[in-house]
């Protein structure tokens, strides 16, 4: 490598370590971290209500239900602690916006684990699909509308 080629590699490896330093340690780290201790509260009830027998749209429902309850609370205390609104009509918002991500999530995830039923899939496999559908669409919400700069 010539010293203009080499001066250039130099820079995006340390654009590419600075990137990676923030992903793993910044927001969407936090993020993420949060949405693991939802999606655990989800995943293991949802399994646990099919192996009971229930149907796999309804428990996937039930499932992703107790990941919203979980979600918010981590969220709200943990992940976006200092962006949460004091006690009143601001907060009262917050919530209610947060509820309609967490219904956004819920209807994208009973209609995919629904529809895998319904062609005779495995829901796990579709629950897996619903993670990432309905991860990527809640957490967009999340962080324009509900928490983010934007929201106030």
């Amino acid at each position: 490598m010539n010293g203009i080629s080499g001066a250039i590699a130099n820079r995006a490896g340390r654009d590419l370590a600075l990137a990676l330093r923030l992903l793993l340690t910044g927001t969407f780290a936090r993020y993420l971290s949060s949405s693991v201790v939802a999606l655990c509260a989800d995943a293991g009830s949802f399994l646990v209500l099919l192996q009971l027998g229930m149907a796999p749209a309804l428990a996937a429902a039930l499932g992703f239900s107790v990941g919203i309850v979980v979600n918010w609370l981590v969220s709200s205390r943990v992940m976006f602690a200092a962006s949460v609104a004091e006690r009143g009509p601001e907060r009262r918002r917050q919530k209610l916006l947060f509820l309609v991500s967490a219904c956004v999530g819920l209807v994208l995830t009973t209609a995919i684990v629904g529809g895998a039923a319904a062609l005779a899939l495995d829901p796990r496999l579709a629950k897996l699909v619903a993670v990432g559908v309905s991860f990527v669409t809640t957490s967009a919400m999340r962080h324009l509308l509900i928490f983010g700069k934007s929201a106030r």
